[in-house]
């Protein structure tokens, strides 16, 4: 009975979406439709050929192989992303790149530049992560059977439409919650199970302590839930195209769209990838997490301050000055527990400093944690009034953004990806930790020559926008200010090709280990 309402159930996906790409009213919408229409024809053709197959019951080990499939993603979604960034950055220094294409402009790519990074790199990192560290801390494998496929899955085709959306110019034009309606809802469905697949691995976990890294990941899905949904209410024009209303207009949509900017940076950017740092520092380090009881002070202030922070990003607005005010104090106090943790991160390599001589993925993970401070005492500075009426809308928010964005989220998750390879592939080390050292420094080099040209050219801009002569009139057109910031992003550039090279690198000696002689399979143990 089951496979009869599989079939059926498929059949009438695909007789839906084939109506959807005859009747869609835009391009995306159509492609989107034919995309589905083929998925759900590919689901029909399983469900008929697995029809009366007994199921296979699951082993009673963890279930790596989803947490394999996340790796293999996040690999590969990087360099896409990177690339992406790139080329972008090229455009802005020599706009004739953009080759005089909609598909190739400047306006399409870099939301696709900025998804592919935190969205399918970042994403798919803390899905893989938070699987594999989930299972060793509960001694338990995860819940829901197949579910952590669906998720994995469900997740990555978020990513193609989403991608393919911004292509074809299928946007509701809210940065980082670009994509319309009805991709808005399946990332809400797969969210849920995602929820429900981490929540249920909790509840049965074979260890009594629910350790700390767990319960970052937990705010991380729960936050990232209720932002997603808020911001994205929205009333669809048709059941047959893209386009849709959306549901806050005016000063009210700002404060809600920056509620969710600013804390998907909070949740998703740094919640999030500190269950990493809780878990994979110590494991690189060999060494327990300096102080448990910080790391639950710096969990606490964490939930309750970053909520608030968002109005900074409205400074100077029509947003009602308390409102601007409340979201600058709240922002200045989540300093003192940002250091909080960046310090019980570092300080957890007391007596293994010597490590970082010999051992290139410590190297990568310390340095992420320096990057989580740096941008997190810059994030609050940035955010007093005073300094932000020089910092708005210039370059230097786009290198505060990439200091953290590559430095903290991308250092960690590199590190992370070289801890995980050898152990999910059973190989006894890396196929060439030289290869990591390059990698390390190379993201490093770029990362400094990113964030440093895009800090002068900020501070530049800034200066240039406000200098008035004797009687009061502005010295300098905008124009004037552009093409003083042009070898700025050459640098930038540069720098990111670095950063990019680096990555390869890093694909490269990932698949050679995966593809190297296994070595001894482990037993499973909690906490491994």
């Amino acid at each position: 009975m089951v496979d009869v309402f599989k079939i059926a159930g498929f059949g009438v996906l695909a007789l839906f979406f084939a109506m959807a790409a005859n009747f869609g009213a835009d391009e995306a919408y159509r492609l989107h439709a034919l995309l589905l229409m083929a998925l759900a024809g590919a689901g029909t053709v399983w469900a008929i050929r697995t029809a009366g197959t007994p199921r296979v019951p699951a082993g009673g080990g963890y279930n790596d192989d989803v947490v394999r499939a996340g790796v293999i993603a996040t690999a590969v979604w990087g360099v896409v992303g990177f690339l992406a960034g790139v080329i972008i950055a090229f455009q802005l220094a020599y706009p004739e790149l953009n080759l005089g294409l909609p598909w190739t402009s400047f306006g399409r790519l870099r939301p696709l530049h900025t998804s592919a990074v935190i969205f399918a790199f970042g994403g798919n990192a803390l899905i893989a992560t938070s699987f594999y560290i989930v299972q060793r801390t509960c001694a338990a494998p995860l819940w829901g059977g197949r579910a952590a496929w669906f998720v994995f899955w469900g997740y990555n085709l978020f990513i193609v439409l989403a991608a393919t959306g911004y292509l074809l110019g299928s946007t509701q034009s809210k940065e980082y919650a670009e994509p319309e309606w009805y991709v808005d809802l399946w990332l809400t469905i797969v969210w849920v199970v995602y929820l429900a697949v981490y929540l249920g691995t909790i509840v049965k976990r074979r260890e009594p302590h629910i350790y700390v890294a767990n319960w970052f990941f937990l705010a991380f899905i729960v936050t990232i839930a209720m932002l997603h949904v808020i911001n994205n209410l929205a009333i669809p024009v048709s059941i047959w195209s893209s386009e849709s209303i959306i549901l806050f207009p005016g000063v009210q949509g700002a404060m809600v769209q920056w509620w969710y900017g600013h804390n998907a940076v909070g949740f998703f950017l740094t919640a999030g990838f500190l269950g990493m740092m809780y878990y994979f520092v110590p494991k690189q380090a060999e060494r327990p997490i300096y102080s448990y009881k910080l790391s639950i002070i710096h969990f606490w202030a964490i939930i309750f301050l970053y909520i608030w922070a968002g109005p900074h990003h409205l400074h100077y607005t029509a947003l009602p000055d308390w409102a601007q005010i409340l979201g600058m104090v709240f922002s200045i106090v989540l300093w003192m527990p940002s250091w909080g943790g960046m310090i019980n991160g570092l300080m957890t390599l007391q007596g293994a400093w010597d490590k970082l001589r010999t051992d290139p993925i410590l190297r990568m993970l310390v340095v992420s944690v320096g990057f989580y401070g740096m941008a997190t005492f810059e994030g609050p500075m940035m955010s007093i009034r005073s300094v932000n009426s020089l910092s708005h809308y210039t370059d230097w928010t786009i290198g505060h953004v990439h200091s953290g964005a590559l430095g903290w989220n991308g250092m960690i998750t590199f590190g992370a990806l070289y801890y995980l390879v050898p152990r999910l592939w059973h190989r006894e080390r890396l196929y060439s930790l030289s290869l990591v050292s390059w990698h390390f420094w190379l993201a490093t080099i770029g990362i400094v020559l990113y964030a440093s040209s895009m800090w002068v050219s900020g501070i530049m801009q800034g200066l240039m926008w406000r200098e008035v002569d004797d009687q009061g009139f502005l010295v300098n057109s905008f124009a004037d200010s552009v093409a003083a910031a042009h070898p700025m992003y050459v640098v930038r550039a540069l720098g990111g090709v670095l950063f990019l090279a680096g990555a390869v690198i890093m694909l490269y000696n990932l698949w050679k280990t995966a593809r190297g002689v296994p070595g001894a399979a482990t037993t499973p143990v909690a906490a491994e």
